[in-house]
């Protein structure tokens, strides 16, 4: 009897130090990845070698200086970046481009094409924090970013001239931070959001990950959570997309490519059955994970544009 007391003794400090310390491990692993830096150097040469066209007209943008930075300080002193292109022809249409987990704003470059030279609209493409230009202590997976693109729409509203008509447009972690951006108040100006193969809360993709690595998720996902809220501020579970759709009232079209495993298929179900109407969903047939519109291009630009037609209408401004 005493040997199996001393065995689980022995068992249950064990499991007190190494949960702890794997957690620890884990939580440094996903939000303070050096995966975004190694992105951002490769940038150009992604984007020439999946979307040449679209690296062509980058460079015709910069060559003509089109292509601009823009900079804010966040209430809490952090520096943002983000580029912005103006229409050709002056527009109220004018979309928010949220990019995905250790990418950076030119990484998505392909949708801002898309809007932009396709649909005609002003875009602007945030840098999220600990990405690309802008500064942060780590990856937020949308949680607080939702908060800065917020603040982002406000400087849209400013910078492209009055009673703008906006879309929301997330890729992977930025449709993730598009869902949770829509259960809070947002301006008049946004008319509508497209997530394109976000998760249904941080706790489900972490929880999918430890599994794909055989893992168990308890104890460790819920420890991590815990290091992540006392550190950082915020927890897993809270970091939710699918609670923040049952708040959201604008409309939504919802993309997921059906071969996706790294953002599970099944959660396109889950997110889109939280959101009450209106709401479309289009599903990407043979694409694995954000890949939809480079799988579909024509497709893809055909489903967007029909649903932001609905809710952004043809209004011409002048700039101020």
């Amino acid at each position: 009897m005493k040997k199996v007391i001393r065995i689980v003794a022995v068992v249950l400090v064990v499991l007190v130090i190494a949960v702890p310390i794997c957690s620890y491990f884990l939580l440094n692993h996903a939000l303070l990845t050096n995966k975004g830096a190694a992105k951002l150097a490769n940038t150009d040469s992604y984007l020439q070698k999946n979307y040449p066209v679209v690296a062509q007209w980058k460079d015709s943008l910069q060559r003509v200086g089109a292509l601009r930075d823009t900079f804010i300080v966040a209430d809490d002193g952090a520096r943002l970046h983000a580029y912005y292109v103006r229409a050709a022809s002056p527009t109220t249409h004018t979309a928010v481009v949220v990019h995905g987990y250790t990418d950076n704003a030119l990484y998505w470059l392909p949708i801002g094409y898309m809007y932009s030279h396709d649909l005609g609209y002003n875009i602007l493409l945030p840098d999220l924090r600990f990405a690309g230009q802008s500064e942060g202590t780590h990856i937020q997976m949308g949680w607080f970013d939702r908060l800065d693109v917020l603040r982002w729409i406000g400087v849209a509203d400013n910078m492209f001239g009055n009673d703008l008509q906006i879309v929301v447009h997330g890729i992977s972690m930025g449709a993730a931070t598009t869902m949770m951006l829509s259960g809070e108040k947002t301006p008049a100006t946004v008319r509508c959001f497209v997530e394109d193969c976000g998760y249904s809360s941080v706790w489900d993709e972490f929880e999918k990950e430890l599994h794909v690595m055989h893992l168990p998720s308890f104890p460790l996902l819920n420890c991590a959570s815990a290091m992540c809220n006392l550190r950082y501020g915020w927890s897993f579970s809270e970091a939710s997309s699918v609670n923040q759709l049952k708040k959201c009232r604008k409309p939504m079209l919802f993309i997921h490519g059906d071969n996706d495993t790294y953002v599970p298929f099944s959660m396109l179900q889950k997110v889109y059955d939280a959101k009450p109407a209106p709401k479309e969903m289009w599903v990407a047939h043979g694409s694995v994970h954000a890949l939809a519109y480079h799988d579909h291009t024509a497709e893809y630009t055909k489903v967007v544009a029909t649903f932001v037609g609905k809710y952004i209408k043809k209004r011409r401004v002048c700039y101020e």
